[in-house]
């Protein structure tokens, strides 16, 4: 037995020997003896807690191979682990906070039965000891060839989707299928889903309105086409043309990443609706009549486009950057014209790039809640009519379910398709061969469409950031220009007081709490999807396509619907973890960690797998060869993926609103606030400060994390140096 697993074992019984089981009464402060002893669950199991003493029988299983050299430890530990996990998971479930939360249970033993709070840090830490030394006992068995860093990775990957997204998700997709009694009602769940309103084709007529699924599905294929075809257009110039001002062209491209909820859309509406700049320069100049076309369909698409260009620049420039020149210098001494080049050799190694970037563009339309609320006007869509059916009028969590399953049809079918695009064809381009060829320029035609694509849309981008500033400084934007300080100095203010100095502006609070959970999310999201991609690409598993659907379940949700599944799921024991810190965290990482998995995949497809094998071969473990050899190769993936999800934190709102505290405000919320008061001006000027402190951290990230060396010659022929070193 490894010194690991030992250690696992002597874990699993601190955590329940020694640390406390049950989660602290908020409302008191927890002293030192509850911390250690007092409140273990040893202790309140022989204080009549019964339910907890069997968990000492799979802790007993785990030290047999221990004492026992003749014992084969893999079966026992796989035999510690499972009924560890059980009997924690069957304790938790069916004792609750009144006592038993089944009915079968209330009839057997009497109402109300015995209670408990919800799980502490002794019960979370026996339940990963578990989970370990499970993951060990099965490598012990053969399992991904002995690998233990595999199977654990896979172990805790699987264990952590498993708790906070398919638990929550399914607490409230449950509720489909059930009448408002909370009684199983199958027919309930047909007349919700077959509902004219949904599936409706009065678009075919002269009235032209489609019901809520084909316009969110019309919606979200213009939006991951568009976004497709913009991001690669940015990553072309950004990485194979000498344009002068590509860092400029490569900064405004990801800008309307970081800018908060509903401020592109009030600025679409400043610029474009009819009291807008630019609605208003029309009429005076040109006689064109102001309208009220930005709310629709087309005032969402632009608002889209915009917000989630973005996320396909992050995932396709570090694929462009990965393609080797010399299939392209090969094609070339074939005689094959750049152009031909370009098609038959440069575009299909671009596959798993523009895969994932539709994939994502496709998905983050169809859950997309902000912009749809402020502009979408009659052109209904799935994620705001969920929004209402939980939180309006009709309150009717079934439909919410119903219409949150059809996201979900629509999240798989473009799963499917992607994976049938890409087929089983080879997209490797990194090797472990030497590789100094000099990327080819682009096709004529390739390079004027890029630049008649790119540079008029980041030329718009600068016009509603334009319109974002000056609302930052005036007093009303449409109505008084007049310059002024006024709203920072409401949000920012900070005065001097006896004691040092006082962040006095409304806005401190809710800043400081969302730039500690973004700090805190972002590097958790992005080890925990970088992981998961190279699982998925580099090992192999019996239910991997499932594991893999599975990784993007809370991404195709709408946010009002994971932070309600949340609520349900988070509130009672056994984990209730609402109204902290913590639920904020897990929310962003497992809402966010799909744009790590999908950047990682697109990124790790193209890097051979002989490298590994190499490193392998030498003597070095699965973990220092990730550490050495695959992370040096993911540095674009690992940026795309920290810049997303810092940025997705600071700005996120649909799922938050529901989870936020006095303690934990996010500056979204606040926004929000503002912008229902009326109070515009504060809301812009909070937003200004956000996206400034967004870039602050995008530059950071970039220098830490630095950029990926393939060891090939620039343009201008200098060498650059190879990051993969050779395993001592």
């Amino acid at each position: 037995m490894s010194r690991a697993t030992l250690g696992w074992i002597v874990l699993s019984w601190v955590g329940f020997a020694l640390l406390p089981w049950y989660g602290f009464d908020r409302s008191a402060a927890p002293t030192l003896a509850d911390y250690f002893i007092s409140g273990s669950g040893l202790v309140h199991g022989l204080r009549g807690a019964w339910w907890l003493l069997p968990i000492l029988v799979p802790l007993g299983m785990a030290l047999i191979p221990v004492a026992r050299s003749s014992a084969r430890p893999g079966t026992w530990l796989v035999a510690s682990g499972l009924l560890g996990l059980a009997l924690i998971v069957l304790q938790g479930f069916t004792i609750g906070l009144n006592g038993w939360t089944l009915d079968i249970l209330r009839a057997l033993f009497g109402e109300p039965g015995p209670n408990q709070a919800g799980m502490g840090y002794g019960a979370a830490l026996t339940s990963a000891s578990f989970l370990i030394v499970l993951c060990h006992g099965l490598a012990a068995r053969g399992w991904c060839r002995g690998d233990t860093f595999v199977t654990s990775s896979i172990g805790v990957v699987i264990a952590l989707i498993i708790v906070f997204v398919f638990f929550p998700v399914t607490t409230i997709l449950a509720s489909a299928f059930a009448d408002n009694s909370g009684n199983f009602a199958p027919s309930e769940f047909v007349a919700k889903f077959m509902d004219k309103s949904i599936w409706g084709l009065d678009c075919l007529s002269s009235d032209l309105r489609c019901g809520v699924a084909w316009n969110t599905l019309f919606l979200g294929l213009l939006v991951a086409f568009g976004t497709t075809a913009l991001g690669l257009a940015f990553a072309l110039i950004a990485t194979r043309t000498e344009f002068r001002y590509k860092k400029l062209l490569r900064v405004m491209s990801i800008l309307p990443i970081i800018t908060p909820p509903f401020v592109i859309g009030l600025a679409l509406i400043l610029l474009f609706g009819r009291s807008g700049a630019l609605s208003a320069v029309l009429w005076e100049w040109f006689g064109v009549p102001r309208s009220r076309w930005i709310y629709g369909l087309p005032g969402v698409l632009i608002a889209q486009l915009l917000a989630f260009t973005p996320i396909a620049f992050l995932v396709l420039i570090g694929v462009v950057q990965g393609i080797s020149p010399t299939l392209e210098e090969a094609s070339q001494t074939l005689r094959a014209k750049s152009w031909t080049t370009f098609w038959t050799v440069t575009l299909p190694l671009m596959r798993p790039g523009l895969a994932n970037a539709f994939l994502l563009g496709f998905v983050e339309s169809l859950a997309d809640f902000g912009n749809p609320l402020v502009l979408a006007g009659n052109y209904e869509v799935l994620s705001t009519k969920i929004f209402f059916a939980v939180v309006g009028a009709q309150q009717d969590q079934g439909r919410a379910a119903v219409l949150s399953i059809i996201l979900l049809a629509f999240t798989l079918g473009a799963f499917w398709l992607q994976h049938a695009w890409l087929g089983k064809k080879v997209y490797t381009t990194v090797t472990g061969k030497g590789d100094s060829g000099i990327p080819l320029p682009l096709p004529r035609r390739v390079a004027l469409a890029s630049y008649f694509t790119a540079i008029p849309w980041a030329l718009f981008t600068v016009a509603v950031y334009a319109i974002i500033i000056v609302g930052a400084f005036v007093r009303s934007m449409g109505r008084d220009y007049t310059p002024t300080f006024e709203h920072f100095i409401t949000a920012f203010r900070v005065e001097r007081a006896d004691w040092g100095l006082y962040f006095s502006g409304s806005a401190w609070n809710s800043f400081f709490a969302t730039v500690k959970v973004a700090a805190l999310s972002a590097p958790l999201t992005a080890a925990i999807g970088l992981l998961t991609a190279y699982l998925l690409t580099r090992q192999r598993f019996s239910g991997q396509r499932s594991f893999e659907f599975g990784t993007l379940l809370s991404f195709a949700i709408p946010g009002t619907v994971v932070g309600v599944s949340y609520i349900l799921a988070f509130n009672v024991p056994p984990i209730e973890i609402t109204g902290t810190g913590f639920i904020l965290v897990m929310c962003f990482v497992f809402r966010n960690m799909p744009v790590g998995v999908r950047s990682g995949i697109a990124t790790l497809s193209q890097i051979d797998k002989s490298l590994d094998e190499a490193s392998l071969t030498l003597g070095a473990r699965s973990f220092t060869t990730m550490r050495r050899v695959v992370l040096p190769l993911l540095r674009p993936a690992i940026v795309a993926s920290l810049v997303y999800s810092f940025v997705r934190a600071m700005t996120a709102v649909s799922a938050v609103i529901f989870l936020v505290t006095a303690e934990y405000n996010m500056a979204t919320t606040y926004i929000v606030g503002r912008v229902e008061a009326g109070e515009f001006g504060l809301a812009i000027a909070y937003s200004t400060a956000l996206i400034l402190v967004m870039l602050l951290a995008i530059v950071a990230i970039q220098l830490v994390v630095g950029e990926r060396r393939l060891g090939r010659r620039s343009a201008s022929g200098a060498p650059s140096p190879i990051a993969v070193q050779a395993i001592p």
